[in-house]
């Protein structure tokens, strides 16, 4: 295509979820409902871990910084998706747009990180447990943590830095609620043939060794479970990494259906409803099973409910 014959873009328009008004007005009352309760919960997470002295552990500090991970990764695409079902004319400028990529693709790359180092955790916890306060201090943990986040934040900074010299000229709608890789390279009037190979290389390469490291895990695990005598023993051992396990399934499931694919003809309304799973969904998903699931985070949720009570009504008595 002759780029000099076309108007350069300077900035797109989100198409988002069409629709009458009745129904997009339905979809922004369930999504900000489902976004403002992901906030609360994964803020709560982040307060109970860092009041509680209890749960200042490895695999605590790991949910605390996963709940932190997923407010920014809704933070990064959600408000836009809100945006859309309000008006038919969203826009972001193209440098806003590769910005919105960059941190969206690289805090997924630090959550399959970051599940894949709290698989292993659980791992050595389970399996080498009188090992595990030597291989899993709090110096180790903090290398775990700060690596997750560095190795996500390396992770697509080559495809980010390609997509940056794309051209885009003629249209300027994305057929989506937020810049993902698809709807981008659709628009673009540059070859994208290598930005979209590398992209699905560093994708791939980034959801499939942290879920085969994640597996491999949970592989062991099971099998150290299976081995133990007790019946009790098995179901309270296995108890500890079962909201864990219950996360991942979910979010490697979605997203390896999602990005994992060789480059083909996209279908942009199935990718925007599978994008609602692992951009609104999934992020609620974190503090509830966590919550519901896990006997120490209860107990510590209701020491700070049982802490505020009291402080409340000492400070009506002294009214």
């Amino acid at each position: 295509m002759n780029v000099a014959n076309q108007t350069r873009v300077t900035e797109f328009i989100f198409l988002g979820f069409s629709g009458v008004l009745y129904l997009r007005l339905a979809l922004f009352v369930m999504f900000l409902t489902v976004y403002r309760l992901s906030l609360m919960g994964n803020t709560l997470i982040i307060f109970i871990v860092l009041m509680d002295s209890k749960l200042q552990t490895p695999m605590y500090i790991f949910l605390g910084n996963l709940s932190f991970l997923e407010i920014w990764y809704t933070t990064a695409t959600v408000p836009k998706l809100l945006a859309t079902c309000l008006s038919q004319v969203v826009t972001i400028s193209v440098s806003g747009c590769i910005t919105q990529y960059y941190f969206f693709f690289s805090m997924g790359a630090t959550e399959c990180i970051l599940l894949a180092v709290m698989a292993y955790d659980r791992y050595v916890a389970i399996c080498s447990p009188l090992r595990y306060s030597f291989l899993m201090n709090f110096q180790v943990c903090l290398q775990f943590s700060a690596g997750s986040w560095i190795g996500g934040f390396i992770a697509p900074v080559l495809p980010t830095v390609l997509v940056s010299y794309l051209n885009f000229c003629g249209s300027q709608k994305i057929n989506h609620f937020f810049c993902d890789s698809e709807p981008i390279f659709q628009l673009s009037c540059s070859d994208t043939f290598l930005v979209e190979a590398l992209g699905y290389t560093c994708t791939s390469v980034v959801i499939l060794s942290s879920f085969l490291l994640t597996m491999s895990s949970y592989g062991h695990i099971v099998v150290t479970i299976i081995k133990l005598s007790s019946r009790e023993a098995r179901k309270k051992t296995f108890s500890t990494c079962a909201s864990h396990l219950t996360v991942v399934t979910i979010y490697y499931g979605i997203i390896i259906f999602a990005y994992v694919h060789p480059p083909a003809k996209h279908n942009f309304t199935m990718g925007k409803v599978v994008s609602v799973f692992y951009c609104v969904v999934t992020p609620l998903l974190n503090p509830l099973v966590y919550t519901l699931r896990n006997k120490d985070v209860k107990k510590a949720f209701r020491k700070v409910l049982e802490r505020e009570r009291l402080f409340l009504a000492r400070h009506i008595q002294e009214m």
